[in-house]
């Protein structure tokens, strides 16, 4: 999956599912999951767990995007690919 992250700006706002969006979450946008589902992200030797709590990225190209704190978990900072397991299914 293509995933970029959230800048600074969301920080505070009410996400799609109605959570405020914190920085520090290890939280992601989709625009298919269903809120609550969990996701493990793999990038190189780095995995993170993250959950759907907002709608997006409204970019072309992209599938997911992510916490600040879960892109800097996986090592970046732009946009990368990351392989993304679904660990838990929402419905």
């Amino acid at each position: 999956a293509v995933c970029s992250w959230y800048g600074p700006g969301f920080d505070g706002r009410t996400t799609a599912s109605g959570q405020v969006c914190n920085q520090e979450d290890l939280t992601c946008a989709s625009r298919t999951l269903p809120f609550g589902t969990v996701l493990a992200l793999t990038r190189g030797s780095r995995r993170v767990i993250v959950y759907v709590n907002d709608r997006g990225p409204f970019i072309a190209g992209r599938d997911l995007d992510l916490s600040k704190a879960a892109a800097e978990a996986l090592g970046f900072s732009g946009v990368e690919t990351v392989q993304v397991e679904v660990v838990t299914a929402a419905e």
